[in-house]
């Protein structure tokens, strides 16, 4: 595929927006450590001299946006005054330019605040070149040829699990059936799996109730967090066996609540429920330790499932080296954008585990369900044994959002990332400026913000 004609794609203007929503106050997204989470997210648009934009976010759960937010706009020099086509023409190079500024890489390199920016910056790139190619994303991915996909991963660090040259065989051994397979998702969708009825913060009888709504909905994939005090966790995973039915799948979530030693004894304790698998049992760095529980937990039909909070491909491939995931969970927003992810997705075919995305946060299932589709149809060619994760909040704020029906998503048909916001969000729910967060400042239900939070206003 050949990268759009330079004139006017110079890239005139980045901007950055703090956007949060109050989800704290009905407990939804709370854990077992992230008890009173506002879904949030750092918002970028790009702006080209002729007028062309990308729309990209980095997911956050509130306090700290505004740090992500700055630096984003420190990342500037990285983005203005360039050519988008020039971007994307060395993909790779540009991603290693702006993940290894010889200063800013302190910061990271590769992980934290500073992945966490670049993430924005590399999902709106892409989401700019989809709509000059007028086509969603996964469109985009699938129309490349191997070597045009490949050309945009920087394999430094990767190369002892694949290597350039390994990547683009496989990629061109998985040709036959494409057309098929892409047929496949236009007619049926992907499937989901759904959190919406497991936060830890909900009531018993919201619990029921969501259960049974999701069922309705022809959900068969049930996932409960955990982590705090064994028997609510045992009583709150009975119920929810017992309202789905034993021929429904459960699956639990610590969200990192416990030690290598404790994850493994609670969830044997759990085993009697028949979970399909434990996520995030133990610190996300830890990847002896969960290659440990792994081990301990197979013989009880037990995975363990990772990922979402995973800093970048070098962790990925400890992970998956190990044996420490038996479900890898890439985060649209947690390392360095599309190019970084699909050098995960390409060692998880290698190495043979499933990739099951992390979703639910401010515009993860509309950007992961572009990144499986083109999995789907371009490199592991199945989807058995394979989710995506469906949360039902803040979709109603996109002009693109995912459409899940039947406990499938459906092909997103709009060009681009699925990313941009509906006019007026933004004004609403901008932090601290917003309608929404003044009304409700005004009216006690949030605090003003500190000093430090104001310094996007």
């Amino acid at each position: 595929m050949p990268v759009p004609n330079r004139a006017g794609l110079n890239i005139v203007k980045l901007d950055v927006k703090d956007v949060r929503f109050p989800t704290s106050l009905g407990g939804h997204g709370s854990d077992a450590l992230h008890t009173d989470p506002d879904y949030s997210c750092a918002y970028v648009t790009i702006t080209t001299e002729s007028g062309k934009q990308g729309f990209g976010l980095t997911f956050t759960s509130g306090r700290g946006t505004e740090i992500i937010v700055l630096c984003i706009r420190s990342m500037k020099r990285f983005v203005v005054g360039k050519n988008a086509a020039d971007i994307f023409a060395d993909f790779a190079t540009f991603w290693r330019a702006i993940t290894n500024d010889s200063q800013m890489r302190w910061i990271g390199p590769e992980k934290g605040v500073a992945h966490l920016a670049v993430a924005a910056i590399l999902n709106s790139l892409w989401d700019l070149w989809a709509r000059l190619e007028n086509k969603p994303v996964w469109r985009l991915l699938v129309d490349m040829e191997p070597e045009e996909l490949v050309s945009t991963i920087d394999f430094r660090w990767i190369t002892d699990v694949i290597t350039k040259e390994e990547a683009i065989q496989l990629l061109k051994s998985k040709k036959a059936g494409k057309e098929g397979r892409i047929k496949t998702l236009l007619e049926n969708g992907y499937p989901a799996y759904t959190t919406q009825a497991g936060w830890l913060g909900y009531s018993d009888e919201t619990l029921k109730k969501l259960c049974e709504k999701y069922l309705k909905l022809g959900f068969t994939h049930f996932k409960v967090k955990v982590g705090l005090n064994f028997e609510d966790d045992y009583r709150r995973c009975s119920a929810v066996r017992r309202y789905i039915g034993d021929d429904k799948v459960l699956m639990v979530d610590a969200n990192q609540a416990w030690s290598v030693n404790e994850a493994i004894e609670w969830m044997k304790r759990l085993a009697p429920l028949k979970p399909m698998w434990i996520e995030e049992p133990t610190s996300p760095d830890d990847v002896y330790g969960h290659a440990a529980i792994s081990k301990a937990l197979a013989p009880y039909g037990i995975g363990v499932a990772t990922g979402e909070m995973c800093a970048n491909r070098v962790m990925f491939k400890q992970f998956l080296q190990s044996g420490g995931m038996q479900y890898c969970q890439i985060d649209s927003a947690r390392i360095g954008g599309i190019n970084e992810i699909l050098s995960v997705y390409l060692m998880a075919e290698k190495l043979g585990v499933k990739v099951c995305p992390h979703a639910g946060g401010v515009g993860l299932c509309e950007m992961v369900q572009h990144l499986q589709y083109w999995d789907y149809a371009c490199l592991s060619g199945t989807m058995e044994g394979r989710l995506v994760e469906y949360v039902d909040q803040q979709h109603e704020h996109f002009i693109d959002p995912c459409v899940v029906e039947n406990a499938r998503y459906l092909a997103p048909k709009l060009p681009g990332y699925s990313t941009q916001f509906l006019p007026g969000t933004i004004e609403k729910f901008g932090y601290p400026r917003g309608s929404e967060w003044q009304r409700m400042f005004k009216e006690g239900v949030f605090p003003p913000p500190d000093e430090a939070e104001t310094v996007n206003a």
